[in-house]
């Protein structure tokens, strides 16, 4: 079987990964410090230090496993997949950057509900609730993918734990500060996937 080197870590193809997650890690950089000079969330109940930390196990695991984990390489179609992986990378950040506008400042790292927040229901928010989570998951499949490694598209999956206890820790909070508004919206909206979960 021939052992091969992954398109993200060869030259110069490699520009097209690495310049996506640039640019993904500069969109984020500025809300990250914004959120942090904000102090402690008690409503947080520990979910964004779950959700960093899985996050940060899934992308350790993808990418060693595409260095040093070769046999796990996936062998069939390297250019359409990782060209495909590179785009749900850009696709992901894009969704991450709209959330950013649809939501504003009541968009956080942390879970809080600020006084005289309302339900924004425009944009991605109209068809699921969490569509910044939808982003990350289009994120970590992309990675996977451009790595060209089984076991890398597999650790996407690490990250979706700590999103699961994130979820429920973020709409027992929204219901508890926006009442009626937000379980009205929980009904008549997906969590993720639009029409399906």
């Amino acid at each position: 079987m021939t052992v091969l080197k992954p398109l993200a870590y060869s030259w110069p193809i490699a520009i097209l990964f690495w310049a996506a997650l640039l640019w993904v890690a500069a969109g984020e950089l500025p809300l990250a410090i914004r959120d942090n000079r904000s102090g402690r969330a008690p409503a947080d109940r520990g979910s964004r230090q779950a959700v960093e930390a899985l996050t940060a196990a899934g992308l350790f695991v993808a990418f060693f496993a595409a260095a040093r984990v070769r046999d796990a390489s996936i062998a069939f179609a390297r250019l359409p997949l990782y060209l495909a992986g590179v785009a749900l990378v850009v696709a992901g950040g894009l969704l991450r950057r709209h959330c950013f506008r649809m939501l504003g400042d009541s968009f956080t790292f942390a879970v809080r509900v600020a006084a005289g927040q309302t339900v924004v229901d425009r944009g991605a928010y109209r068809y699921v609730r969490h569509p910044s989570y939808t982003a990350g998951l289009l994120l970590f499949i992309g990675i996977g993918l451009a790595l060209g490694n089984w076991i890398s598209l597999a650790a996407g999956v690490l990250p979706v734990f700590g999103y699961v206890y994130r979820i429920r820790i973020e709409e027992q909070a929204l219901v508890d500060g926006l009442g009626a508004a937000y379980a009205t919206y929980m009904k008549r909206t997906r969590r993720l996937i639009p029409f399906l979960c």
